[in-house]
Parts: C-alpha cells; structure tokens; sequence
C-alpha cells in the first residue's frame, strides 16, 4: 500500500499547515488558476503566509489552462532555484503541471483538489500534452492528498459528474482487465480487482446523493476517486481503472486538441464512452457458445495493411509510435491467431460472467443522469461520428485487450454482423 498522506474534511486548511509543521515545509509555490485561486487557493496562500512562511503563487488566467509546454514553463519560470515544496491547488490538470514540474526540480508537491472531478490525484503520472499529442510522462505521486470538503461540493455540478463518470468506467475497466488476463496475458491482481470493485458499487450506490452535490455524497465520490488512484499507484500502472472507455477517451480528446476546439472534461468523455462499450458487451451477453463457435470459425486474421492505415487516418502525428505498440497485434500470425481464437471458446464461461457484471447501456446512461452527466455525444459538442470513431479505432491506441479487440474477433457490431 502507499504511503501517501490523506485527509478529507471540513478543515484542510488547518490540517495543510500542521502536516507542512511536521514535514518542515517553509517555502511553497502554489500553482492555481484564477477560478481555484478564488475557490481555495487565497485562504491557502493567505494561511501558509501567516505563519511566516515564504509562498510564492503562479495563478493562470487564461481560460482554458492546458498541461503543455507554455503552462509548465510558467511554473518551472517562476520556481527559481529555491528549495520549495508545490501545492497543486485545482483539479487533475494543474495538479499534473504540478506534478511534472517538481518531479523534474526533484520537489515534493502536495495535490489540493478544489473539485472531485478524476482518480488521477495520488498517480504517479502525468498526463500532458507535447506538440499537441497526449501523452503519459512518469512522475512521482503527492506526498499528501489533502481535501477540504466545502470546497469540494461547491465545486460546478459538470465536474462532480464528470468525477462520477471517471468511476462509472471502472465497470468497464475491470472487465477488460479480466479479459486482457485471459486471452493475453495481462497481469492480473485480484485482490486489487476487488478493491476497485468496492470502490465502483460503493460510488453507484451513492448516485442520487452525488447528482445532488450534498456533503455526504461528494464525501463518497471523493473516497472512491482517491481509492481508485491508489489501487493504480499500488498495482504500478492504469490498467485496474482503465480499459476500452479510457482508450475512446483519449481518441477524441486527441482529436479535439488536432483541431484546435475546446477541451471536454475527462470524466465526462470516459462515462459517454462506458455507455458504448457497455453495449458491446450487452451483445457478448447475448452470443451463445454454439454462435461463438461459429463466429470464430469465420473470424480471419486482420489484414496487417489496413489496421495500419487505420492507425494513421485515426492518430495522425502519432501513428509511428503506435504501430511499435500494436506491434504484438499487428504481427500475429495465422498459427497465433487461431490460439487466440481458440482461448476466447476456452473461457468462454468466463467471459459470459465477466459481461454479465457489466451494466446494461441504459443502466449506465441512468446512472450517469443521476449524477448529473451527460449522456450524449452532442451534450459534450461531440459528434455521433466521431465517437462511433473513437469506438472503431481506440482500440489501436494500447497494446492491451479491450472489449473492442474481442468484438473484433466475434464480429460484434461496429466491427461486423449487428446481433439485433
């Protein structure tokens, strides 16, 4: 387990400044934009002052606050050669500016969410973007989590859902990682499976009291984004709250970034997309193993070519790196992949109990307005095509096996013959 420092109530102001005590901490800079500055960030900097404390503060007041070269080099600009401790004040981007940035000045940081909006606030990574390209860079966790209540239920009701759409995916996330275990090879670990699973059904039953933003249920939501973070810091990777839905994410936020149009919250893609992929395995649930065996028999090996033309029509600037990392996929042979296809009718039992744990779409689309999410690709200034894309062809974003891989290979609708 992690050893990262947690606390989440009505006094984490307080609390900062008697955890910075016990650390030692005398010298921060606070990173925030001017919606977080005003939310929490004043009283935080104000506080740590008030002790006699050096507090250097870089507050963005651009609109949009992106985690690109320009906005980490604000920070890294105004960091200095000072021996400080980084307080990310803010949500999952500034606390991935943060992140990076005193990972690379070999700082501690402390993550201050002021909305529970992603799971990402105890990861070791940091999602950013280079060139206009998402990536994952290695970081280093919070040295503490600290949360203070208030804030967080105050926060706009598009963020607290789209927190909740972030933990909603895990339904699907732990259904491909049961999947990529079977039939690839994947590591598994099942006590950190069920960790995530009591995480997800804790955070389901909560819905209405998360849709509501009361105390009680965004002390919930927030509980369960934390868990989820540290069951990926304890596992040593994203893959227990990450599958098919994370993957279709990325796609469109990458999409979004090409063309230069307005940023769509993390949480809200990942839920619109846990809707879609749970349709793919409401159709797994309903091919029976008689229909399995003949849909495999059918099922010839992709054409190399094409899912490379693919790769390149889908992810552009990105395209070479991607087929070095489908390059297990890419290069199976016929023999290979007649196993493959033979142990999907191996464990086919297995599958049909891990779909049937996957909600049905309209359960997810129910659950989701309960909190308050959106649950259409226009609501988010999405596109029906582009998302029917991001189902297409995310899956050639990782080289790890998703409900879009196995739909592929028994020819579930978009990738063949429609059950209905």
């Amino acid at each position: 387990m992690s050893n990262i420092h947690l606390y989440l109530g009505d006094s984490a102001v307080d609390h900062l400044v008697q955890y910075c005590q016990k650390q030692r901490y005398d010298r921060f800079l606070l990173v925030a934009d001017h919606n977080t500055y005003a939310a929490l960030g004043q009283r935080v900097e104000e506080s740590l002052k008030d002790c006699g404390w050096d507090v250097k503060s870089v507050v963005f007041q651009e609109k949009e606050v992106v985690p690109d070269e320009d906005f980490i080099f604000q920070v890294l600009l105004q960091a200095g050669a000072d021996e400080r401790a980084y307080l990310a004040v803010g949500s999952g981007t500034l606390t991935d500016i943060a992140r990076f940035a005193s990972h690379r000045t070999r700082r501690p940081f402390i993550s201050i969410p002021t909305a529970p909006s992603v799971d990402g606030f105890t990861s070791p990574s940091a999602s950013l973007v280079v060139r206009n390209i998402k990536v994952t860079v290695i970081a280093h966790p919070p040295s503490a989590v600290i949360a203070d209540l208030p804030t967080l239920a105050a926060a706009p009701q598009p963020m607290i859902a789209a927190g909740f759409g972030d933990i909603l995916g895990k339904a699907i996330a732990l259904a491909d990682w049961k999947l990529g275990h079977l039939l690839w090879d994947e590591p598994y670990s099942a006590e950190i499976a069920a960790r995530v699973r009591q995480t997800l059904d804790r955070c389901i039953a909560a819905a209405p009291e998360i849709g509501q933003a009361s105390p009680a249920g965004v002390e919930k939501l927030m509980d369960s984004l934390i868990d989820s973070g540290l069951c990926m810091l304890d596992f040593g990777n994203s893959r227990p709250a990450a599958g098919a839905e994370h993957y279709m994410s990325h796609f469109l936020e990458m999409k979004l970034l090409r063309e230069g149009r307005p940023a769509v919250l993390h949480g809200a893609k990942v839920a619109l997309c846990s809707i879609l992929t749970a349709g793919l395995y409401q159709q797994l649930r309903q091919v029976s193993r008689k229909e399995a065996e003949r849909r495999l028999q059918a099922s010839t090996l992709p054409d190399r070519a094409a899912d490379i033309a693919d790769i390149h029509t889908a992810f552009g600037p990105i395209a070479d790196k991607l087929v070095v990392e489908q390059a297990p996929f890419l290069n199976m042979t016929p023999a290979a992949y007649e196993q493959l296809k033979g142990r999907v009718l191996a464990h086919w039992d297995a599958l049909q109990e891990l779909a049937a744990l996957v909600p049905s779409p309209d359960k997810m689309a129910d659950l989701l307005r309960q909190a308050g999410g959106v649950t259409t690709a226009a609501g988010l200034g999405l596109s029906d095509e582009e998302v029917d894309q991001a189902l297409r062809y995310s899956h050639l974003f990782r080289n790890r096996f998703t409900i879009c891989k196995l739909g592929r290979i028994l020819g579930l609708e978009p990738y063949g013959n429609s059950l209905s």
